[in-house]
C-alpha cells in the first residue's frame, strides 16, 4: 500500500499553460473509485487488520497503517489493529512502528494514551520518541506534561545534539504560544517582494491546518494576477496532511516559510494525478545556486554556503541563512514561524510541492477541509472529477499553475505564512483585503 503514496514524477518538464479539459485521468472513473474503495476496505483493513500480527503479516499491516494515514479510516478494525501492533510494538520493524505511531496520531487522538506513554518510555529512536511525544502533548498541552516530556527526552538522550530533538524541545515549549503571536504585517510582505523581480506564489493558511487556505500570485513587477474583469485570481488549497503531524516531522503538515519555485511537472503517482504540479524546493534539498535561481553572489558562494567556515563566511560576507533571510522584509526575518520550511529542510524533509488531486473527496464527508484532499504535507489545491468522462469538473491547481505561467519565468517563490487562528476556510474577501492592504 504504500507505494500508493510515493511522490515518482516525470522526468519532463511542462512549460506552457494546460487547457483544463485536456487534462485525463482513467483513475477518476467510476469503476476504478468504486473498486479502489473495495480493495482499502476489504482487503488493506479488513483483511491485513484482522490477521494474527506475525513476521509473516507485518508488511500487510504497515500497508494497513499507511492507507489510514491517507484516507483516515477509524473503524472497530482500524483500532483492533491498533492494539495489535502496540502488543506487539517491540518485534516490529521501525517502519511499521512509525506508521503506527503517525495512524493513531492520525485518527485517535485519545484512544492509545497508555499505549503511547509506554512506547516513550522504552523507545530510543529519536525520530520514533518524538512521534510518541507530540501525540502526548496534543492531548496533554499543560506546562506540566510538557516539562514531564521534556525530562524525559534529555534522560533518553543525554548527549545528544540531533537537531529534531531540539525542534522538539523547542515545540514543546513555545508551541501553544505561537498563534497568539500575531503575523507581521501582510501588506509588507507583499511589497517588499514586489521589489524582488521574482514571482511569488502566497499560500495563506489557518494556524488550524482543518480549514483550506488560498494562494495567489505575484507577478516579477509586483502586479497580482487577476482575470479578464480586473479580479483578484484566487485559488483554495489545503496545507494539511494526513497525519498533521507538526511541521518539522516527516509527513507532518505543510512549513511556513520559502520554498524556490523550480518550474512544473507531471506525476506519475494515480493519488496525485496528471494536473501540472508546480516543483518546490525546500533549503538543503539540491544546491543553494538552484534554491535562488543563479543568484548568489560570486562563483564560490555555493561552496563557501556549504563549508560554513569563518574564511568562506568572509569571503563572501553572507551565507546561505542570511541570503534565505533576505527573501523576507526586515520586519518579518525575526518572525519564527518564517523558519519552519528552512528547519524542516536542515531536517530532512524534501518532496514538498504544489499539486492537485484524483483521490474522491467523499472519503473527507464531514471534515472542515471537504472537498480538499490531504496530502503527505504537500500543499493540494482543489480538483473535483467527472467520474464519467474522467476530466476535471473543477481544477484550483490547474488555474493556478497557469497564472504563475501567464507571465514569463518558470521559476520563483512560494511563501506559506499562517494569518491567524480562525476556525474557519479563508474567504476571497480576506485575501482581497490583505492585498487591498486592509488586514
Amino acid at each position: 500500500m504504500k507505494y500508493l503514496l510515493l511522490l515518482l514524477l516525470l522526468p519532463t518538464a511542462v512549460g506552457a499553460q494546460t487547457r483544463r479539459e485536456d487534462i485525463y485521468s482513467d483513475f477518476v472513473l467510476y469503476n476504478r473509485r468504486v473498486a479502489l474503495e473495495k480493495d482499502l476496505h476489504e482487503r488493506i483493513i479488513g483483511n491485513h487488520f484482522s490477521q494474527p500480527l506475525d513476521s509473516n503479516s507485518e508488511d500487510g499491516y504497515l500497508s494497513g497503517c499507511w492507507a489510514v494515514s491517507q484516507f483516515l479510516f477509524d473503524g472497530p478494525e482500524v483500532m483492533e489493529g491498533f492494539r495489535r501492533l502496540f502488543a506487539g510494538y517491540d518485534l516490529l520493524s521501525y517502519d511499521t512502528r512509525r506508521a503506527l505511531l503517525e495512524a493513531v496520531y492520525a485518527v485517535a487522538p485519545d484512544k492509545f494514551i497508555s499505549s503511547v506513554d509506554t512506547v516513550l518510555e522504552h523507545e530510543t529512536n529519536p525520530k520514533l520518541f518524538a512521534l510518541c511525544a507530540v501525540y502526548l502533548y496534543r492531548q496533554d498541552s499543560s506546562t506540566n506534561n510538557a516539562n514531564r516530556l521534556k525530562i524525559k527526552l534529555v534522560e533518553r538522550f543525554p548527549a545528544d545534539t540531533l537537531p529534531l530533538l531540539s525542534e522538539l524541545t523547542r515545540y514543546l515549549s513555545y508551541h501553544g504560544s505561537q498563534p497568539g503571536d500575531g503575523t507581521p504585517g501582510i501588506k509588507e510582505l507583499l511589497a517588499y517582494r514586489r521589489g524582488d523581480g521574482q514571482k511569488t506564489i502566497y499560500s495563506f493558511q489557518r494556524w488550524h491546518r482543518d480549514y483550506p487556505g488560498m494562494a495567489i500570485v505575484q507577478n516579477a513587477d509586483g502586479s497580482f494576477v487577476r482575470d479578464g474583469r480586473g479580479r483578484l485570481q484566487v485559488f483554495q488549497q489545503l496545507a494539511r496532511s494526513g497525519s498533521d503531524l507538526p511541521w518539522f516531522l516527516t509527513n507532518g503538515s505543510t512549513p511556513q516559510g520559502v520554498y524556490s519555485i523550480q518550474g512544473t511537472d507531471i506525476s506519475r503517482t494515480n493519488f496525485i494525478g496528471p494536473t501540472p504540479n508546480l516543483q518546490l524546493l525546500l533549503p538543503y534539498e539540491g544546491s543553494w545556486n538552484r534554491f535562488f535561481h543563479d543568484s548568489l553572489p560570486d562563483a564560490h558562494s555555493v561552496a563557501a554556503i556549504m563549508v560554513h567556515t569563518p574564511e568562506a563566511r568572509d569571503e563572501m560576507q553572507t551565507d546561505s541563512l542570511e541570503l534565505y533571510l533576505r527573501l523576507l522584509p526586515p520586519g518579518w526575518r525575526r518572525y519564527a514561524p518564517m523558519m519552519e520550511a528552512w528547519t524542516a529542510g536542515r531536517l530532512g524533509r524534501t518532496e514538498i510541492i504544489a499539486h492537485g488531486t484524483t483521490i474522491d473527496p467523499e472519503y473527507f464527508r464531514g471534515k472542515p477541509f471537504y472537498p480538499l484532499t490531504p496530502t503527505m504535507g504537500c500543499l493540494c489545491a482543489k480538483e473535483l472529477w467527472n467520474p464519467t468522462s474522467g476530466h476535471p469538473l473543477v481544477s484550483e491547481q490547474n488555474s493556478l499553475v497557469n497564472a504563475f505561467l501567464s507571465a514569463p519565468g518558470r521559476t520563483g517563490y512560494l511563501i506559506v505564512v499562517n494569518i491567524d487562528d480562525q476556525h474557519k476556510p479563508i474567504s476571497r474577501e480576506e485575501v482581497e483585503a490583505l492585498v487591498a492592504g486592509k488586514k
